[in-house]
């Protein structure tokens, strides 16, 4: 079953958002994005917390995402996160179809 994550990179002095333009920058989001069973890599900047970066990472089922936390790419990320200090919470989301019900409220 697909699912997303949501992470929440935390740091000081804008360290967060230097780290997300770095794995931009350095091709490691192509990578990921490029690995069988991503379905969606992206960041966002919180609006209420400056020194947050918000990522949202999904993957069509845990054997995609296991693969990636073995692979090269992985120790890429941990390197970069300790680079900058950063401090992680995160999330975890089932995704499913809007319900028939909710999708009087939803414009396409």
């Amino acid at each position: 079953m697909a699912f997303t994550i949501n992470i929440y990179y935390t740091g000081t002095n804008g360290s967060a958002k230097q780290f997300a333009e770095e794995m931009t920058s350095s091709g490691i989001v192509d990578e990921i994005r490029n690995k069988n069973g991503n379905l969606r890599y992206e960041y966002f900047c919180p609006l209420n917390d400056s020194e947050t970066i918000l990522l949202i990472d999904s993957w069509s089922d845990q054997e995609a995402l296991n693969e990636h936390h073995k692979s090269e790419t992985m120790n890429k990320i941990i390197t970069l996160r300790n680079k900058y200090d950063l401090h992680m919470k995160v999330e975890r989301y089932s995704l499913e179809e809007n319900n028939e019900n909710d999708q009087k409220y939803i414009k396409e």
